[in-house]
C-alpha cells in the first residue's frame, strides 16, 4: 500500500496471512471468501455465497486465520471429543484421561458421539401441553330389572 506507483484501492492480493497482518481479520475474511469463490467458479462449480460466509467466519472468529486442518481446529476448540472426532482420536483420548481434562459436551459432534439428543433446532424446546382434564360422572344404572 506503501509502494510508488502501486494503487491500494485497486490491488488484490490471495496472500491470506499479508491480507491478515496489513489489513485486519474482516479483510482476511473477505479475502477467504473471495479465494474460495474463485477456486470453485474456476472449477465449474457453484456454491451459495452463505456457505462460504460461514466457514470463513469459522476460520476468522478466534481473531486469527485458522485453517481447516488438525492444527487449526485443535485451536478452534477445547472440547477432547470435537478434536478426538476429526483426527488422531486414540492421541486425543489418550492425552485427555492423563491430563484428567473433561468435556461439557456441548457441540454437535460431541452429542453425536454420547448419543445425546442436541440442543439446537428442534432438540432445544422442551414443550409441555397443559391438558385440562373433564371429570366424567357415569352411573351405573342395572343393566337387568
Amino acid at each position: 500500500m506503501g509502494i510508488d506507483g502501486v494503487d491500494g484501492r485497486n490491488t488484490k492480493s490471495n496472500h491470506i496471512m499479508e491480507v491478515q497482518q496489513r489489513l485486519g481479520i474482516e479483510a482476511a475474511r473477505i479475502s477467504i471468501i473471495d479465494e474460495i469463490n474463485y477456486t470453485m467458479s474456476s472449477h465449474g462449480m457453484t456454491i451459495d455465497l452463505r456457505h462460504m460466509m460461514l466457514l470463513a467466519d469459522l476460520m476468522t472468529y478466534k481473531g486469527e486465520v485458522l485453517g481447516i486442518t488438525r492444527h487449526g481446529v485443535q485451536k478452534m476448540k477445547d472440547s477432547v471429543l470435537m478434536l478426538a472426532s476429526f483426527e488422531k482420536t486414540t492421541d486425543h483420548l489418550f492425552n485427555a484421561s492423563v491430563n484428567g481434562r473433561d468435556d461439557k459436551i456441548e457441540g454437535v459432534s460431541e452429542c453425536i458421539i454420547m448419543g445425546i439428543p442436541m440442543q439446537i433446532g428442534t432438540g432445544m424446546f422442551k414443550l409441555r401441553q397443559c391438558v385440562q382434564q373433564v371429570e366424567l360422572n357415569y352411573q351405573s344404572e342395572p343393566m337387568l330389572s
